[in-house]
C-alpha cells in the first residue's frame, strides 16, 4: 500500500515540482488584497530622533530640583552649632563711678553723701556703729551708700575677728608684737579706704563682696521709699 504523502513531500527534482507548489498555494488561503489609497509618514518621537542621531541624548525626566552640583548631605559631618554667647558678669551692688561724692542729703540721715560714704571705714569702732545706723535708715535707692556702709561693716567685723585670733596667740605665747602690727596694719588700711571714698575712686573689697551682699540685703531699711 503507498503511504499517505503530505504537501511537504515533493520532490524538488520532479519536473512538476513548480506547478504543484503553486496549485496548493493557491487553495491554502484567501488571496493578498492590494492597499489602496495614500500613506502618511507616521510622526516619529524624540526616542526615534534620538536613535537616528547617535550623538544626541533623549530627554529625560527631572524628579526633583536639586541642583547635581550640590553636595550630598553626609550622615557622618557633624551639624555646625552657633557659637555661645558671651558671659556677661553680674552686675555689681551699685554702679562705680569715678566722681567724687556730692554734698547733698542722703535720705533717712540728712548727712551729706560724702560724709555717709566715708564714716563706715573710721577706725576705732566708730565705723561700725555709722554702718549699723545707715542701714538700718537709709533707703535702698541709695544704692552708693548703702554698699559702703555694708562694705565698712564686713571690713570692721573681719578686723576684729582677726584681733581676737592675735590676742588668743598673745595669751598662749606671752607676745602681742603680732596683734600690734596687725591692728596697726587695719587703721592705715581703713584710713585709705576712707581717702578712696572721699576722691570717688571705686573701693571694692573682693573678699568680702559675699558678706557685703548679705549685710545689704539681709538688714531691712525702715525707710523703704
Amino acid at each position: 500500500m503507498e503511504p499517505k504523502k503530505s504537501k511537504y513531500d515533493t520532490n524538488p527534482l520532479d519536473p512538476d515540482f513548480v506547478k504543484k507548489v503553486e496549485s496548493e498555494s493557491a487553495t491554502s488561503g484567501p488571496e493578498t488584497q492590494e492597499v489602496r489609497g495614500a500613506t502618511r509618514e507616521i510622526g516619529s518621537s524624540a526616542n526615534e530622533n534620538a536613535r537616528r542621531n547617535v550623538y544626541s541624548e533623549a530627554p529625560t525626566r527631572r524628579y526633583d530640583t536639586v541642583s547635581p552640583d550640590a553636595p550630598y548631605p553626609s550622615i557622618f559631618v557633624p551639624p555646625t552649632q552657633s557659637q555661645p554667647a558671651p558671659y556677661h558678669p553680674p552686675q555689681a551692688l551699685y554702679r562705680l563711678e569715678e566722681e567724687r561724692p556730692t554734698r547733698r542729703s542722703v535720705a533717712g540721715i540728712g548727712l551729706p553723701e560724702k560724709w555717709a560714704v566715708m564714716l563706715p571705714y573710721a577706725p576705732f569702732y566708730i565705723g561700725v556703729v555709722v554702718s549699723l545706723i545707715e542701714l538700718f535708715l537709709v533707703p535702698r535707692k541709695e544704692t552708693r551708700v548703702r554698699f559702703h556702709a555694708a562694705q565698712g561693716l564686713s571690713l570692721h567685723i573681719a578686723i576684729i575677728v582677726v584681733q581676737a585670733l592675735f590676742s588668743g596667740l598673745g595669751v598662749i605665747t606671752g607676745s602681742r608684737l603680732g596683734g600690734t602690727l596687725f591692728g596697726l596694719a587695719a587703721t592705715v588700711f581703713l584710713i585709705v579706704s576712707m581717702l578712696r571714698v572721699l576722691k570717688g575712686e571705686p573701693h571694692q573689697i573682693a573678699p568680702l563682696a559675699d558678706a557685703t551682699d548679705w549685710f545689704n540685703k539681709g538688714i531691712e531699711p525702715r525707710n523703704k521709699s
